[in-house]
């Protein structure tokens, strides 16, 4: 390993002291980690949720688990060819979206503005809230009790967190993750991966639901140039097998470019405590990927994420999160038995607890609740 590498034997440890005798097989605290985050009920739910499309109807389209999958096989890789602790990486790649609620982005805003008053909502804090407190399978403590070194990573996805939000505020008091540094290079590597699976998957799902023009996708002169290597590398090939053969190729270029970036960046480098005090993330793409990758995204804002189809889905997602805030916090009984027996009395308590179990419903679970408390579907809410 390499001496800025994270190391699973010099770990800060957990929040809560589990004995480990009688322990499944000899495994590293992070290889430990990663194995509670598979076995977690609140990864189950990323099956049922969605990445861009709602509730898709199409066996093909990705969900949050396929996608966090996709992310956690590039990160491997780019823990891997640096030297770095893989399972560490492969722990945060898998973990990193379990806070996304129902209807992905267009729940998060439902969720924020019914919490408005009582500190908003925010996924990655609410990623740590499941893992830390939420998310229990243990008998005598809360929450899966990860590695100090995977609650940071997780914490500090978009880098240090210099005002941590009310449930990040919270989790830090009782257990601090050093918020104002910078993570492990393995957690600046997942939130890079993340990057790139979603840059590049999403125009393969944006294309097979018919919402981007193949077309369009080739005025980006970096990813034309790209297609017309495929076609001259496989000129007799099917289209879709060329189109998935471009979003292989664009995922490649961009992986070997941080990983030539970042083992530059790490020239006298020589702890993980300098990689924390460097002052800024050492993984990184290479200033022309990076412009590459901000026209990529931006191209994809304007193309499918703000999609008109797209943005009408999205509004109603919103209404739906809104009226089931509603109908929960005027009637509590509507919610699961479990969930209504322990809602506490006081704000903002309460409402943040109605917000604990929205956030933790799929898409399919919001529409059946949604159904039996208003008798009714929305229509077309399933964009594809």
């Amino acid at each position: 390993m390499a001496p800025y590498s994270a190391d699973p034997a010099r770990t800060r440890g957990r929040e809560f002291a589990q004995a480990t005798s009688g322990a499944r097989g000899p495994r590293s605290a992070f290889q430990r980690d990663r194995d509670r985050i598979l076995h977690a009920i609140s990864f189950r739910r990323l099956a049922g949720k969605a990445q861009v499309f709602v509730a898709p109807d199409g066996d093909h389209f990705r969900v949050r688990l396929t996608h966090s999958l996709e992310v956690s096989q590039i990160g491997r890789v780019l823990a891997r060819s640096l030297s770095l602790d893989e399972d560490l990486a492969e722990a945060l790649c898998l973990a990193h979206d379990i806070g996304h609620p129902p209807f992905g982005h267009s729940g998060e805003e439902a969720l924020n503005a019914s919490l408005a008053m009582r500190g908003g909502y925010d996924h990655n804090e609410h990623c740590l809230r499941t893992v830390m407190r939420l998310d229990s399978p243990y008998c005598d403590i809360p929450g899966l009790n990860l590695s100090w070194e995977v609650l940071e990573g997780l914490a500090k996805h978009n880098g240090p967190v210099v005002s941590p939000g009310w449930a990040l505020a919270e989790l830090n008091a009782g257990f601090p993750l050093d918020l104002t540094r910078w993570p492990s290079l393995e957690a600046q590597l997942a939130a890079l991966a993340d990057d790139i699976a979603y840059d590049n998957h999403d125009i393969d799902d944006g294309i097979r639901s018919g919402f981007l023009a193949f077309d369009d996708l080739l005025t980006l002169d970096f990813v034309a140039d790209q297609w017309r290597a495929v076609e001259k590398s496989f000129p007799n090939a099917g289209r879709e097998a060329q189109l998935r053969e471009l979003v292989r190729s664009q995922i490649g270029m961009m992986v070997n470019d941080v990983i030539e970036t970042t083992r530059a960046n790490l020239a006298g480098i020589g702890s993980v405590e300098q990689v924390r005090g460097a002052g800024c993330a050492l993984a990184a793409f290479s200033p022309a990927m990076a412009t590459q990758e901000r026209d990529l995204k931006a191209f994809l804002y304007q193309r499918l994420y703000h999609h008109p189809d797209q943005m009408r889905t999205a509004e109603m997602a919103r209404m739906v999160v809104v009226r089931l805030f509603a109908a929960f916090d005027q009637e509590p009984t509507l919610m699961s038995e479990s969930w209504h027996r322990r809602l506490p009395d006081g704000e903002p308590e309460r409402a943040r607890h109605i917000a604990d179990f929205i956030a933790g419903m799929t898409d399919r679970y919001a529409l059946g609740h949604y159904r039996r408390i208003f008798g009714e579907t929305p229509e077309g809410l399933s964009n594809v």
